[in-house]
């Protein structure tokens, strides 16, 4: 039996511990998660506290290799998020992102301000202060930023003793994994609470998110139009894009009873010809005017009639159409064919000869069959090209977000600069490959199935590693004093969360949802966005958070440092 002893206890630094320990904390802590009380489930939150009672009972992981897992799969964990929300990302921001990054920046103005109140209040050590500051808002790379400051003026101050960096690192350390179990509770129940308080019903928010993502997700409407302007009758379709600044697309075209064809640059119009025009939204009205005026007709009154034309939604799947703009099908424009709309991740676009196709992309092709199926052709529409994620722009990515989140930036009257770290960095790239790494044909198309596996599993191994690591010794901090900081801490989490949750709810009447989001990303908590994706089931929170994430990091790490460098001198 001296085996079984040896590798649960004696050999911590051995591969198989330290892969059984891992996994005993997952395998045991997903299904707890499922458990409700009162209707409510913590998910994989449950993974960290599982772990931590293993690392309380003796169970221990080699040091390194349980920093290296802890930061690998946050990294995963966020990059493959940037991934997904990328695409929407600008566009979001544009429609609320301001108001969103108001308001997280509020959630750490407040909770550094109670901060400050509860160490004057209560005598606690700055250091300490601080430690339990970044375990309430569940933020490693500010306890990192601090531990750095800290130690930074303990070198240069001459009446430090040995070991003074040592302990005080000690201090900061024990205040944040006193708090971050807490931590991780007192946001989820700052969700819970939200909820209630407004009574807020899922299915209702669900409904009007949906009906959000479609009214922002399709930019474009498709009209019918009468042909009646003098200016524009005996011209060619393609005099005609040059006479209106606006850009649209002529899908079809009909002329008195004759059945409907494909319009082409060569199309001359005629009084009293009917056009199906795909615009933006906003364009609608204003096209309608400069061709004449707008007629009941939709799409199916269209493809009621019996013509040629076939409509077809095609998915790019050749790499070598990646990066490449519309323009370069345009041989095919003669064979009678029209690209009306792409769909980018659920953001649909009017087609224009500039815009430049991506793997993944939903392209609505209009024309004769024969010529729609050599468009196919080319564009691939092959599903099981899209079943394998693209390894190399990932890993890629991964590492240009390191390189990234690594760069210091020196900020007056900072003695040590400040970095993004490696949760901000990869989370940065991910959303701007995901938006333009086509530009440098890289193929950053991931199927949503590997997202998601590749997702859970980096936040998994991040909550068991914080957890075996917070675990020693948690329970005698608790008992020897730090029970305070626990309440501390507490408070910390939930006032700043409840006073901006309800602002945001109550005032600005956000989607609960996106609060979920926005809640997750002001405290940079990857547990709390597990929670709320487990509960919203779409992308809402996932591009709140995303919204929220890079300004929220950053103030987080220069608020930790600035407590230091203030209070610490």
């Amino acid at each position: 039996m001296d085996w079984i002893i040896n590798l649960f206890y004696a050999d911590t630094n051995g591969v198989a511990h330290t892969v059984l320990l891992f996994c005993i904390a997952i395998a045991i802590g997903i299904p707890l998660g499922r458990i409700k009380v009162f209707g409510i489930s913590l998910g994989i939150t449950l993974v960290l506290f599982v772990a931590i009672l293993l690392g309380q009972l003796g169970f221990s992981v080699n040091g390194n290799v349980l920093h290296f897992v802890k930061e690998f799969g946050l990294i995963l964990f966020v990059f493959t998020i940037g991934l997904q929300v990328g695409p929407g990302f600008f566009a979001s921001f544009k429609k609320g992102g301001m108001l969103m990054n108001g308001l997280a920046a509020s959630v750490v103005l407040l909770g550094v301000l109670l901060t400050i109140v509860f160490h004057f209040l209560t005598g606690i050590p700055m250091p300490t202060m601080v430690g339990v500051l970044s375990g309430a808002i569940t933020n490693t790379p500010g306890l990192g930023a601090a531990q750095q400051a800290l130690a930074e003026i303990v070198k240069t101050n001459p009446e430090a003793t040995d070991g003074a960096i040592e302990r005080l690192a000690g201090t900061l350390g024990q205040g944040y994994a006193c708090a971050y179990p807490l931590g991780v509770v007192g946001i989820i129940l700052s969700l819970i609470v939200v909820r209630a308080v407004f009574k807020i019903s899922l299915d209702k928010e669900t409904a009007a998110i949906k009906a959000l993502e479609k009214e922002q997700g399709d930019t474009s409407a498709a009209i019918s139009l009468e042909v009646q302007n003098p200016a524009i009758i005996g011209k060619k379709i393609s005099e005609i894009t040059r006479l209106f600044s606006r850009p649209f697309v002529i899908s079809r075209h009909r002329r008195g009873e004759n059945a409907p064809t494909v319009a082409t640059g060569d199309t001359v119009l005629a009084a009293g010809d009917r056009l199906f025009v795909i615009v933006f939204k906003e364009d609608a009205e204003m096209v309608g005017a400069f061709f004449g005026k707008v007629i009941n007709w939709g799409v199916e009154d269209w493809e009621h009639i019996k013509s040629a034309i076939v409509r077809r939604r095609i998915i790019v799947t050749r790499e070598n159409m990646n990066g490449r703009p519309l323009s370069r099908l345009a041989a095919y424009t003669a064979m009678g064919v029209a690209i009306t709309r792409i769909n980018r991740a659920g953001v649909v676009q009017v087609a224009s000869p500039t815009l430049r196709l991506q793997i993944g992309d939903r392209v609505n092709v209009v024309g004769p069959e024969h010529a729609v199926n050599e468009v196919e052709k080319v564009l691939g529409n092959e599903l099981k090209r899209l079943d394998h994620p693209n390894l190399v722009s990932i890993f890629l990515g991964i590492a240009l977000g390191v390189f990234f989140g690594s760069i210091p930036f020196a900020v007056p009257g900072l003695s040590q600069p400040l970095k993004l770290g490696l949760a901000g960095g990869p989370l940065i790239i991910a959303i701007l490959i995901s938006c333009w790494g086509y530009k440098s044909h890289l193929v950053t198309y991931t199927p949503i199935a590997a997202n998601l596996m590749i997702r859970e599993i980096g936040i998994l191994l991040f909550l068991a590693s914080v957890g075996l690591g917070a675990g020693d010794g948690f329970l005698q901090a608790v008992i020897g004093g730090g029970y305070w900081w626990v309440l501390i801490g507490f408070c910390i989490t939930t006032v700043p969360l409840l006073v901006v949750g309800f602002v945001a709810r109550g005032v600005f009447r956000l989607n609960y949802y996106s609060v979920m989001g926005l809640v997750a990303g002001a405290t940079t908590d990857p547990p709390a966005l597990a929670y709320a994706n487990s509960v919203a089931q779409n992308e809402a929170p996932n591009v709140a958070y995303a919204t929220v994430y890079p300004l929220t990091m950053f103030l987080r790490v220069l608020t930790a440092q600035l407590l230091i460098l203030v209070f610490c001198s």
